[in-house]
């Protein structure tokens, strides 16, 4: 039996208590010895007649740690009389920091203990909860190399800190009153509004109708009462768009329904925005038209203390940045760009380094991959070589792949700008110096004008690492998985290898050989990207027919707008080819009045859902085509049907949920025969459509009725911030 050794821990081992938790075990089973970080390891060298037992408990790891591998080595130095922590020194990088996370109940109790140290105290955090990645500037993660290395401890802080039986031994981010970062309440302008209290006077603010812009961990929100909700999508130019709320738990039990499953992942510490459905599906009108709502609890100890002081049980919690840009993290920013869409701003003075959006969640599966879900590190083995993936262009994240694990970098937004562009070669640089990345491998979107493209390509060029072009459907698939399998992507918009845009496609193989086998029919999009806007330009370029001409002509177009429409659809003038789900979901809702205009990303899709729920679907028959070695669902025929339907007094909500319910037993039943006929015994399933619970739940009972596996991926987005991910994972199984 081993008296000695050193023990090397590889893993997620920083940010998350791991030396104070060996220090603990090591008094606990009468260990002598040290503990010291290594970049991504923790090197023990222990001594005791226990050894055995403890290396057995701190294999285990702490709640927050992710542990690779133990190895333990001989060691022949003589025992010490005591146990020590050391300083941190250089080492590898194979592990990563973990994300940020939620204010833990234990300090939550803290900050409401009368005359505690920390009662009433914003930034109360220990070794189990609080900020990680968004205030670090290198590994080790140690205070001096965070933002927190502008508030010196006090000695309170320093004696809590040393204490081996403290929670907060060692925890990188303590501080209290006296010694941390402190709150400031400005008006709009920047004056400092004086109060004892800036978060009661915030509250009271909040209380009596004004909206506040404050300051989080990630970047900046905007806050406001139910009450002020019109106010403040009018001053945002965002009237129609849903806004996420933030609310104590018995109010958002009280408003919508909350499976158990949706109630552990609120409850979480990584607290995402959790899309629910509406009790009442027109209820809060004023924040989401929809019949679904968005709802957080409160996940930083500001969040707690203002709840504390408010008399509303329910705030509009949104982010301060225009939607598709990065969060706002600096004050001076957010006071030039800020003015005029709020009264008030709460912040404080700890440096955002890496700011961080929040993350969403609907039916257990992620839409947006941010704060508490990434950094998202997998271990995939990929190779020898070092792989970027820069994404797509709407919802992009960048992934890092390096020596059997890729890390997946927070929500970076719609790389269409020079801000979010930049944004995204801030992240990749950050990601990549934190793994001391080398690449080998650059992967971008197969689409040529795109930003995040010629990023890719100046980069492999200043690094001289190879370049590949992977098509966007294809990323979705293999994000999904890498066994054989059909592969069904239905979404908006992706570049296809014809260069027409795709998004209703079925894939058979296995990474990185996926041919394409079936598609939606392809339709024009009357004016490109215009049609994207407003709809009814997409219901005429499927449904080019006299009785949608009067439709359209009975809404207000002129006989010119007509007739310019009539003349790009016959002669093919300024018109895109798709085979798109979404375009298709769009037409519907433009057919059927449910929305005219695109205000926002899936708004003509989201509101058709909505107005589904309240619907009864019922099977329409089916028109399929051939398209070379293709299998092709005709949505002409579908839309068609819709339309007859619609003259002859259907219900708008009926034949809402069966073109959701026909167009799903469609796609379904290509990849079931493509299944069926190559003998493969799963289907993959993503995509944003995918989020629609109705057309996923079609899909996935018609494939499931054949006999054949699904698969669906609950790791990473179902939309497009799994692209990334899927691109390093095509570019690590060779070239396709």
């Amino acid at each position: 039996m081993r008296i000695r050794g050193t023990i090397i821990i590889r893993g997620v081992v920083q940010g998350v208590g791991f030396r104070p938790f060996v220090y603990a075990k090591a008094r606990e089973f009468g260990i002598t010895g040290t503990v010291k970080n290594l970049g991504s390891e923790v090197e023990i060298h222990a001594f005791g007649d226990r050894f055995e037992e403890f290396l057995e408990a701190v294999s285990r790891g702490t709640l927050l740690s992710h542990i690779d591998s133990v190895d333990v080595q001989d060691l022949r130095d003589n025992p010490p009389d005591t146990f020590t922590v050391l300083e941190s020194g250089s080492g590898s990088l194979s592990g990563f920091i973990p994300a940020d996370i939620g204010t833990c109940d234990d300090c939550v109790a803290d900050m409401f203990t009368p005359g505690g140290r920390y009662e009433g105290y914003w930034a109360t955090s220990c070794v189990n909860c609080g900020p990680r990645y968004s205030i670090i500037t290198a590994i080790p993660y140690d205070r001096e190399r965070t933002s927190m290395a502008e508030f010196p401890m006090c000695g309170a802080c320093e004696s809590e800190y040393t204490d081996p039986s403290c929670r907060r031994h060692h925890a990188q981010t303590i501080a209290c009153a006296a010694c941390g970062p402190q709150l400031a309440l400005l008006k709009a302008d920047g004056t400092l509004v004086a109060a004892a209290d800036p978060i009661r006077e915030a509250a009271a603010l909040i209380d009596g109708g004004s909206i506040v812009a404050i300051r989080g961990v990630g970047g900046f929100h905007i806050a406001c009462t139910e009450e002020a909700a019109p106010e403040l999508k009018r001053r945002l130019g965002r009237t129609e768009q849903p806004l996420a709320v933030m609310g104590t738990p018995e109010e958002v039990e009280r408003i919508a329904v909350v499976s158990e499953e949706e109630r552990r992942i609120l409850q979480s510490r990584e607290r995402p925005i959790v899309v629910l459905e509406k009790k009442d599906h027109t209820s809060h009108p004023g924040i989401s038209g929809l019949h679904t709502i968005g709802c957080m609890l409160p996940y930083t100890g500001l969040h707690h203390l203002l709840f504390a002081n408010l008399a509303h049980p329910l705030l509009v919690m949104t982010s301060a940045n225009l939607p598709g840009y990065p969060m706002i993290t600096d004050l001076e920013i957010a006071l030039g760009r800020l003015s005029g869409q709020v009264d008030y701003i709460l912040t404080h003075n700890r440096r955002i380094v890496n700011r961080c959006d929040d993350s969403v969640v609907r039916d257990g599966y992620i839409i947006r991959l941010s704060r508490g879900l990434a950094p998202k590190r997998t271990a995939i083995d990929l190779g020898d070589a070092c792989i970027l993936g820069v994404g797509p262009e709407l919802n992009a994240n960048v992934s890092v792949y390096k020596a059997g694990f890729c890390i997946t970098s927070p929500h970076v937004g719609n790389v269409r700008n020079p801000q979010t562009l930049a944004y995204l070669q801030e992240t990749a640089e950050k990601i990549g110096g934190l793994v001391g990345a080398r690449y080998d491998l650059i992967v971008h979107d197969l689409h040529p004008q795109f930003l995040s493209t010629r990023y890719a390509r100046e980069v492999a060029e200043a690094v001289g690492a190879e370049v590949m072009a992977v098509q966007h459907h294809r990323a979705h698939i293999a994000a999904t998985t890498r066994e054989e399998c059909v592969g069904i992507a239905i979404d908006g918009v992706g570049y296809g290898d014809d260069a027409t845009i795709w998004g209703g496609e079925v894939f058979a193989g296995q990474v990185p050989h996926l041919d394409r086998v079936a598609h939606l029919e392809v339709v024009p999009m009357p004016g490109g990207d215009l049609a994207t806007r407003f709809p009814e330009r997409m219901l005429y370029g499927i449904l080019p027919t006299p009785g949608v001409r009067d439709l359209l002509s009975s809404r207000g177009w002129s006989d010119i707008e007509l007739a310019v429409l009539s003349r790009q659809v016959e002669r093919g003038l300024n018109v895109a080819a798709t085979s798109s789900t979404g375009r298709v979901l769009d037409a519907a809702a433009a057919l059927l009045g449910i929305c005219r205009e695109r205000t926002y990303d899936g708004e003509p899709a989201m509101k058709l859902e909505s107005a589904a729920c309240a619907g009864r679907a019922s099977a329409w028959d089916l028109e399929f085509l051939r398209d070379g070695g293709c299998e092709v669902l005709s949505t002409r025929s579908l839309i068609a049907e819709a339309y007859r339907r619609a003259a002859a007094g259907e219900r708008v909500n009926d034949i809402a949920a069966s073109v959701q319910y026909n167009l799903a037993r469609g796609v379904a039943a290509m990849a079931v025969r493509a299944a069926e006929e190559r003998g493969i015994p799963r289907v993959a399933l993503s995509g944003g459509v995918a989020y629609n619970r109705a057309i996923r739940e079609a899909i996935v009972g018609e494939v499931r009725a054949a006999g054949l596996e699904v698969v669906m991926n609950r790791e990473y987005p179902l939309g497009d911030g799994c692209i990334s991910f899927g691109q390093v994972v095509y570019g690590g199984s060779g070239e396709d």
